[in-house]
This record gives C-alpha cells, sequence and structure tokens, in this order.
C-alpha cells in the first residue's frame, strides 16, 4: 500500500512537473518567435524551431509516463509500461538529431564566423536561460532513477546549456569583436551534451532489448537464491525492465525437501524487491527428484 502510494505520488509529482515545462516553452517559443520576426531575426526563428522540438519531446516524455501508469489488461498483461522505454530512446535520437544540427551549424560558423545578431538576440537567449534552467530543475530529483525523466532533464539542460552559449559569445563579440568565440562555445557544448546523449541512448537501447538494468547486481542475486534454505539449485534466471523504473524478475528455484516456510514465496518476493529493487517476481518451485525442466539449459529464453 505504502509503495502504491509513493507511486501515485511520484506520477502525480512529475504529472506537474511536465506541465509546468511544456507552458512555459510553449510561452518562450511564442516570445522568440515574436522577436524573431521583429528582429528580422534568422537565428532566434530557428532557435524558436529548436525550441517548439523540445517541447515535443516533452510531450512525448509526458505522454509515455502517464501510458505507463495504466492498467494492464488480457491483450497487454504487462501494461503500457515500456512505453517509458521508448520514449527515453525516442528522446535520445531526437537529442542526437538537434546535436547534429548545431554541430553542422557550428561548422559553417567556423567557415564563416557570423556576429550574433544584436542585443535582442542576447535578451532572448538570456530569457530561454532561466526558462530552460527552471524547467531542467524540475526533473534534477527524478533523473537519476528513471530514464524517461533523464531524457527530459537532458534535453532542457542542453537547450540551456546553448542558449547560455549565446548569450556569453554574444557579450564577448559585442565587446571584442571576435566572432570565432560563437562557433568555438557551440563546438564545446555540442561535445560536452553528446558524451550525456550517448549514455542516454546507450541505456535506453539497453532497456529496449530487455537487458539487465543497471544498478541491479545479477551476481548478488545468484548468491542470494542460491544460498537460501532448502534451495539447491536454480535455472532460468531472467532479469529485465518493465518499464525505467520498475524491474521483473523470474526464476525456476530446485528444492531438496517437500517442507517449506508457510510464507516462504511472498517472503522471498519482499526481500527481492527490498534487498534488489525487484518489482514483480515470478518464481516456479521444483522438487530435487522431478523430472528434469525443459528450461533447465544453460541458456534459456
Amino acid at each position: 500500500m505504502s509503495h502504491e502510494h509513493h507511486h501515485n505520488h511520484h506520477i502525480s509529482h512529475y504529472n506537474r512537473a511536465f506541465a509546468i515545462g511544456v507552458t512555459l516553452n510553449i510561452a518562450f517559443v511564442t516570445i522568440e518567435i515574436g522577436y524573431g520576426f521583429a528582429a528580422k531575426s534568422l537565428a532566434l526563428i530557428a532557435d524558436a524551431g529548436h525550441n517548439f522540438s523540445d517541447v515535443l519531446s516533452l510531450l512525448i516524455a509526458w505522454g509515455a509516463g502517464l501510458l505507463g501508469a495504466k492498467a494492464a489488461t488480457d491483450k497487454r498483461t504487462y501494461g503500457f509500461r515500456k512505453a517509458t522505454v521508448m520514449a527515453a530512446l525516442t528522446s535520445a535520437i531526437l537529442l542526437l538529431v538537434a546535436l547534429g544540427g548545431i554541430g553542422w551549424e557550428t561548422y559553417h560558423r567556423l567557415l564563416s564566423p557570423q556576429p550574433v545578431e544584436g542585443l535582442t538576440v542576447i535578451a532572448v537567449a538570456a530569457i530561454g536561460v532561466v526558462i530552460n534552467a527552471i524547467t531542467a530543475l524540475l526533473f534534477v530529483s527524478g533523473q537519476k532513477h528513471d530514464l524517461n525523466i533523464r531524457a527530459a532533464f537532458l534535453h532542457m539542460t542542453a537547450d540551456a546549456a546553448v542558449s547560455l552559449g549565446v548569450v556569453i559569445a554574444g557579450a564577448i563579440i559585442l565587446y571584442t569583436g571576435w566572432l570565432y568565440i560563437d562557433p568555438i562555445i557551440s563546438l564545446v557544448i555540442v561535445v560536452v551534451v553528446l558524451i550525456s546523449t550517448l549514455s542516454l541512448l546507450r541505456d535506453s537501447m539497453n532497456l529496449a532489448l530487455d537487458s539487465v538494468p543497471k544498478g541491479i547486481d545479477i551476481a548478488a542475486i545468484k548468491d542470494y537464491l542460491t544460498g537460501l534454505d532448502n534451495v539447491c539449485q536454480m535455472h532460468d534466471l531472467h532479469v529485465w525492465p518493465l518499464s525505467t523504473t520498475e524491474v521483473a524478475l523470474s526464476v525456476h528455484l530446485i528444492i531438496d525437501e517437500d517442507s517449506l516456510q508457510k510464507n516462504f514465496l511472498p517472503t522471498l518476493q519482499q526481500q527481492l524487491h527490498e534487498r534488489f529493487d525487484i518489482e514483480h517476481s515470478t518464481i516456479q518451485l521444483e522438487r530435487k527428484d522431478d523430472s528434469p525442466c525443459l528450461l533447465d539449459k544453460e541458456r534459456c529464453i
């Protein structure tokens, strides 16, 4: 009951975070487009398009979180939990595309450096730093434990960094006239964000392929299960992600006695949850003198 309350609180908290983030960023995109046309700045209009893609990324992450909370059905027996993994993977790909676009623009600016288009661009970029930083802070606490939230956090952090780069480069150019500072700062930002994005891509790809989630010690789980009283062997152990926050386990345990503690299975499931954060465990018990299990193979799926 307490876990369900915590899960509902988690959903409610990030529903508010996504709602605030989407509202702030739509407002900023509107402002950016308006000032872009007023100042006849293609840079602002292009950046508004980029920021709108981040609004879409926030909506994808938000929608996946809402889908993941839906109840299971006869057709989808695990519900839509995997939608959060797909959203994280999509966000990683979108981030790479955005970084590729920034990198391409940076390359052209290195070949032919251009001045930042006046104080209006710098002022609007400064507003972007504030809005994107506030949005990123909404997700900072959950990004360590939820890949979907981490994707949203990375998108907002990348935007804040890019906007900050525009402000710094613009200020330096205004005072020194050194045009190369703009593409150099952009290049540094792209490299830094790219490192985090590749990590997000790798982790989300692993979850999409049902790899053992990061932070789960499969060796420790094996040692724990084989060390249980009355358990002499085990086979067909699988650990995989149900979502970006929930982990499932299935295993066959061979017992050497008919007598087990009355609450053996519920206690084992509780211990797997408390020790290893296994949210959903399915355990099959087999007697030592039973016929060999068809799934008792070195590599079995």
